[in-house]
């Protein structure tokens, strides 16, 4: 599948099915790679930006924001080739998702309170210096804001 087409099908689709197909597109490419914790940590941060509504009403808002996450920063005819890799992402996101419609005082957060991550090897961001929440793989994850779910 390529990316493009991908976010086609998200952009036809009522809003839950979109932001579950645009959590798991970001998965796949953030941290297909990574272990399961390091997957949801990725949701967790995107979940919690769509709560705060500072970059979209929408998980599938927050994913496509401009230079926010890979949908946006790899090109648009990547190729999402590994099945078994996105078999894993769709079932991660799917749970992180459910996890995060629990009432906050009930979830299971991996990554409290983080508003961004990076990959050090790839990315040197100007809020690299941020709070760091923690490392899981290759992505450190940090409390560059202090995000509120909107109100």
């Amino acid at each position: 599948m390529k990316l493009a087409w991908i976010l086609w099908l998200a952009s036809v689709l009522p809003p839950p099915a979109a932001d579950s197909l645009c959590l798991s597109t970001t998965l796949y490419l953030e941290a297909r790679d990574q272990s399961v914790l390091g997957q949801r940590a990725v949701a967790e941060v995107a979940l919690r930006r769509a709560d705060s509504g500072l970059w979209g009403d929408s998980v599938c808002d927050v994913v496509t924001a401009r230079k926010q996450f890979a949908p946006t920063i790899v090109s648009p005819r990547t190729r999402l080739t590994n099945t078994e890799a996105w078999s894993q992402s769709v079932t991660i996101a799917l749970e992180s998702q459910r996890n995060w419609a629990l009432p906050a005082d009930v979830r299971n957060e991996v990554v409290p309170g983080a508003s961004h991550f990076l990959a050090h090897a790839i990315a040197s961001p100007s809020w690299r210096n941020a709070y760091q929440v923690a490392t899981i793989g290759d992505h450190t994850f940090l409390r560059v804001q202090n995000l509120k779910p909107k109100s």
